[in-house]
């Protein structure tokens, strides 16, 4: 059977069959005579696919492919595996990186308090760069392109009174780079992130007690320094109660009316659902149960008398079970015509750290600021909004990115020990150096395929930072601590390159238009630019030749 397409390079035939065995190399010599013979043996490159790329054989070919040899070549000629250009503009820590959804600029924070936009070109070069030190800004962390690539959202740590850290999100306007708005995001590491063209979602924290907080999350107008006084420029979206001393961080939104991917391959096992179990004590409404809790304080029944501490731990327990809506059998909606939209963040209800994936709804009427200003009313035993759904990672939750259709949600953690059991919420369990990357189908609420682990961390869990990580249509990526970032193919879950810093990787990110671009960001103050082996070609093609010398000579003399 022909597999078509153009020959690989001899030196490509050579690597493959030094990495055969003395037994394979002699079976491959007895089934072709010329090396032009390997391209055309289907049989044989799927022999040679799974050896090289040691996939499992139980996973079949990726539905998309033509032929064994296209997977081979493939994967072989575009992963961007070659640094074709390091940025060093910035001269602190580069902490994340975005690009617009045209795929033609890219902007980039760092520890130096600066957002760089850059042009993307055949070489990238430096477009603008806005230094946020004016407006008592300790350094930029993320960034954000809306929806027409004609706002950036830039979300930084703010230098409050007493030295005090917050957060705060700037909208920058990509016409002529000026400061529109300016909204405080507490804590720093909610981010941020838009909503629509024009209205973006920011958070703010109200501690209640010790260990328990509420989390409001806002939707403010990108305009909202230059619009009316009679327009609404916020409106509280969602306010949600924090348990045992954790908080909301980290929100993103995911778009249910993209159009949905291919169907990937079923998963060799059906893992249970990965939603939080919540108790239940014999059936007793859980603000039935509060209420007479109440009681018996103001009545004194409760004995021996319980510490601030005491009581507001089991205040928290009885919260919890009140916490989390019953979850649907499809959450999430493929249907093309919804308009629909989840907001995704972090959470806990066991330590501090984030350990939970939380999803909310946005329902369509709560997509703009107009309105009540506060939001809707709710019933006096509504005080908190409930979530809609809980997924529960067991570990420390340090990376989280949405596929291109937003249908799959892949998330970097730390694992817990097995069977842990947390009874400070100040003490959170040790967490593994390894970095797991899990796969979770917000369809169905569940957890794909198994969990890839090939990159590995050093922190612990109080000083732990968050590294972004990014997804495309085939390839997912991710930086490291260990000075490297990887890239992995969706389809195989196999590891296909590392990519080396001089170190920590704090950010990747694939252009949204060309997946064989790839941008890495690095503590090591570089910002990478990697290409695959065929665009690297193709661009050495188009480059014109050099005159040789003596044609140049002999001009020259003519001259």
């Amino acid at each position: 059977m022909a597999a078509g397409g153009p020959l690989l390079p001899d030196s490509v035939l050579f690597e493959i069959f030094l990495y055969l065995d003395h037994a394979d190399v002699l079976a491959v010599g007895l089934v072709c005579r010329q090396w032009r013979a390997v391209a055309r043996d289907e049989f044989l490159w799927k022999e040679l696919f799974y050896r090289y790329y040691r996939v499992s054989r139980d996973v079949p070919r990726h539905p998309a492919a033509v032929s064994w040899y296209d997977e081979f070549q493939r994967l072989y000629d575009t992963i961007p595996c070659i640094e074709v250009q390091a940025l060093k503009e910035h001269n602190d820590q580069v902490l994340h990186l975005s690009f617009s959804h045209s795929g033609c600029l890219f902007a980039s924070c760092s520890k130096d308090c600066t957002v760089k936009i850059w042009s993307n070109e055949l070489d990238i070069s430096l477009q603008h760069s806005s230094n946020m030190r004016p407006y008592n800004w300790s350094y930029t962390q993320f960034s954000q392109f809306n929806s027409d690539d004609s706002l950036l959202l830039v979300s930084g740590v703010f230098v409050g009174p007493h030295n005090s850290s917050s957060g705060e999100i700037a909208v920058i306007s990509m016409e002529n780079f000026t400061l529109l708005s300016r909204v405080r995001n507490k804590p720093y590491d909610v981010f941020g992130c838009w909503l629509n063209e024009t209205n973006l979602i920011s958070g703010n924290l109200h501690r209640i007690g010790r260990i328990t907080s509420c989390s409001v999350l806002w939707l403010n107008n990108a305009f909202q320094g230059i619009e009316s006084e009679n327009v609404n420029v916020v409106k509280r979206l969602f306010k949600i109660q924090n348990l045992n001393a954790s908080t909301i961080r980290t929100v993103m939104v995911a778009d249910c009316s993209r159009d949905s991917e291919e169907e990937e391959s079923k998963p060799k096992q059906t893992p249970e659902p990965a939603v939080q179990e919540l108790p239940d004590d014999g059936g007793v409404p859980a603000e039935d149960e509060l209420q007479q809790f109440f009681d018996d304080i103001m009545g004194g029944c409760v004995r021996p008398a319980m510490t601030e501490a005491e009581l507001e731990n089991k205040v928290a327990e009885l919260f919890i079970r009140n916490r989390t809506k019953p979850p649907e059998v499809n959450l999430l909606s493929t249907d093309s015509n919804s308009k629909t939209k989840y907001l995704i963040f972090t959470t806990g209800c066991l330590t501090y750290s984030p350990h939970q994936i939380g999803i909310k709804r946005i329902l369509p009427h709560q997509m703009t600021t107009a309105g009540p200003v506060l939001g809707e009313e709710r019933r006096s035993d509504e005080f908190f909004d409930s979530l809609d759904h809980v997924i529960d990672i067991h570990g420390h939750i340090i990376g989280m990115g949405l596929s291109p259709d937003h249908r799959y949600l892949y998330v970097n953690s730390r694992a817990w020990p097995r069977d842990c059991v947390i009874s400070d919420p100040m003490q959170p369990p040790p967490i593994a150096e390894e970095i797991d990357l899990h796969v979770f189908d917000l369809k169905t609420m569940k957890e794909v395929k198994r969990a890839l682990r090939a990159h590995r961390a050093y922190t612990p869990n109080e000083e732990c930072f968050f590294i972004f990580l990014d997804v495309s249509r085939d390839f997912v990526a991710s930086g490291a601590e260990d000075r490297h970032g990887y890239i992995w193919d969706r389809h195989y879950n196999i590891c296909l390159a590392k990519l080396q810093h001089d170190n920590v990787v704090n950010s990747v990110a694939f252009s949204p238009v060309e997946q064989e671009l790839l941008l890495t960001a690095s503590d090591d103050t570089t910002i990478k630019v990697w290409r695959s082996p065929r665009t690297v070609r193709i661009q050495q093609a188009r480059k014109p030749r050099p005159r040789k010398l003596l044609f140049s000579w002999l001009m020259n003399q003519k001259s």
